[in-house]
């Protein structure tokens, strides 16, 4: 069992429902008084809000999904490390919250990854602390399955327009324009690969 499981720090963890509270107070907070990196940060929380309300109004679960997560029989605590600035998590952290809503066997808890950095380099993507990340446990502390922090097609996309030489701001913004594209619907396939292997049939 991991440290910080035993030690209840899931416990600590949100909601989606009291992730959205959170960041509607960042995004509706006075711009009077912010540092620039503060109006920065609350530009790309502003940007997001919009792209996964996007995602929640536009996404309807497949079967495949209905049916992978209602086979959990036993409770699971899927945990997500993130944070709302990130592009990423906007597209696919609707997708995982609309997973476990299918199940009252499964207890999502988001921790912001700046405030659990401990945590996030136990799950770190080749080196990087990138996010979202999705860690499923049981009960009992038992590691299920992991998913993150872009869908596999994104994941190469990126790999080649680093290749190429493309700046940080293009690759952002072609990953962007993927995940508006339909590529979020990835993050539904990839969930239920997981856990197909994950439950047992």
């Amino acid at each position: 069992m991991k440290d910080f499981f035993a030690d209840g720090r899931l416990d600590d963890g949100l909601s989606y429902t009291e992730y959205e509270d959170e960041w509607r107070d960042i995004i509706n907070r006075s711009k009077e008084g912010l540092t620039p990196k503060e109006r920065r940060y609350q530009f790309y929380a502003q940007y997001n809000w919009d792209r996964s309300q996007g995602v929640i109004a536009d996404f309807e679960p497949g079967e495949a999904l209905h049916d992978a997560v209602g086979s959990i029989t036993d409770p699971q605590i899927w945990m997500v490390l993130t944070e709302d600035w990130c592009g990423d998590s906007a597209f696919s952290l609707p997708i995982i919250a609309l997973a476990a809503d299918l199940n009252d066997n499964v207890t999502l808890r988001i921790l912001r990854r700046d405030e659990n950095l401990d945590i996030m380099d136990k799950y770190l993507t080749s080196g990087s602390r990138s996010i979202p990340k999705l860690v499923a446990f049981s009960t009992e502390g038992e590691e299920l399955f992991q998913w993150g922090p872009r869908p596999r097609a994104a994941a190469e996309l990126r790999k080649q327009l680093k290749a190429k030489g493309k700046s940080g701001k293009e690759i952002s913004n072609a990953l962007i324009e993927w995940y508006q594209d339909g590529g979020y619907e990835m993050v539904e396939d990839e969930l239920v690969e997981r856990l197909t292997r994950a439950v047992p049939a």
